[in-house]
């Protein structure tokens, strides 16, 4: 058996090396997509165009927009007298947000009484908006006491500390899920055409003359993939670490262990497909459809699944990149060993199995 299963897999190899433009492709997509979308896909905003409408002309206020100014987050675009100009800056697009600081400002730091400044926000893009609002609030948070000098008796004092992302940069969050995403895709397209393509050149006949059984066939089949796809896991992941500073807390070893289990489901479904399809465009039109869309809406990969309807949320129970996904970030991030995330690899596990059964079942009956 292993010699027939060996020989299979020799044959697909030969096959990838001559086919060089599919290894090319299986090898290189993920890290095309992945600096891509890393660099393209993030919550975090930049360069926000800001306005300054400071009535104070103070050094308290002065030193209230060097905050802003200082944080990174905005970029001074106007500074005026008065709110009137305002309406034409978020109307054009010159201005994101807009912040106010009343005349009193000063003297009422200076006699301690309650004060405040106006924020101003273009809500057109609420996602951006929401983000941007948050940035001055912890503008504001963190420059008030520096303002107020305020003492406490006895002293008190508040900080809050983030664990495992400080910066909260999305991309940390964010780039491990898109490893998954890539994956989950490249591993169901490439077993979906691999077989696909010997029903159309006429390659499965001569296999069905052949002592191979199912199980020999699937496996010697998958395993050139499962290969391709571990060492396009290993680049993507260093690339991660490279270009978004995206930390490996965890044991590689674990994380190879979850990324074989994900792949192999990945595969199982690709070879599923093939069994159905007859053609080389309708195996990857299945194989893009069932992949990326469930992957990308219903994975937790860039929407909280908490957060969907109850039905999505039963639904998503069949996504494998949800497990993955889980796991990944807690080996990832968190550093954590199987006894956080033992769940998501068993259902890894019974996906994997659950599709290899079928497509074994199928292609039994193609045999």
């Amino acid at each position: 058996m292993i010699r027939r299963v060996l020989a299979v897999t020799v044959k697909e190899l030969l096959q990838l090396k001559r086919d060089w433009r599919t290894l090319v492709a299986l090898l290189g997509m993920p890290v095309v997509l992945l600096m891509i979308y890393g660099f393209a896909l993030s919550f975090d905003v930049q360069d926000i165009r800001l306005a300054v409408v400071d009535r104070s002309r103070s050094a308290d206020s002065r030193e209230l927009i060097r905050s802003f100014l200082r944080s990174g987050y905005f970029v001074q675009v106007a500074s005026l007298d008065d709110t009137r100009p305002l309406d034409g800056l978020f109307d054009s697009g010159r201005a994101q947000a807009a912040l106010v600081i009343d005349a009193d400002f000063a003297a009422d730091i200076t006699a301690r009484r309650p004060t405040s400044i106006q924020f101003l926000l273009d809500g057109s893009d609420s996602q951006t908006a929401n983000t941007i609002l948050g940035y001055a609030r912890q503008i504001v948070v963190a420059t008030a006491p520096d303002l107020l000098e305020i003492e406490f008796d006895p002293p008190v004092s508040a900080a809050p500390v983030v664990w495992y992302n400080p910066n909260l940069t999305s991309s940390i969050f964010l780039v491990p899920g898109l490893v998954a995403f890539i994956l989950m895709i490249t591993s169901v397209i490439a077993t979906a055409l691999a077989v696909v393509r010997e029903k159309e050149r006429g390659t499965m006949e001569s296999l069905r003359a052949t002592p191979l059984v199912a199980i020999e066939l699937l496996v010697g089949k998958t395993l050139p993939y499962l290969l391709v796809g571990s060492v396009a896991a290993a680049g993507s992941l260093t690339l991660a670490w490279l270009l978004f500073d995206v930390p490996i807390r965890g044991s590689i070893a674990w994380l190879a262990v979850l990324t074989v289990l994900f792949l192999a489901g990945g595969l199982g479904w690709g070879v599923l497909i093939s069994t159905i399809a007859d053609t080389q465009q309708v195996a990857f039109q299945m194989g893009l459809l069932s992949s990326m869309l469930p992957t990308l809406l219903l994975s937790g990969f860039v929407f909280p699944i908490s957060s969907m309807p109850e039905a999505l949320q039963v639904i998503s129970h069949i996504v494998p990149a949800r497990y993955f996904i889980a796991a990944l970030r807690e080996v990832v991030l968190k550093g954590v060993g199987p006894e956080v995330w033992w769940n998501d690899a068993l259902a890894l596990v019974i996906f994997g199995a659950v599709v290899l059964l079928l497509a074994t079942a199928r292609t039994v009956r193609s045999l």
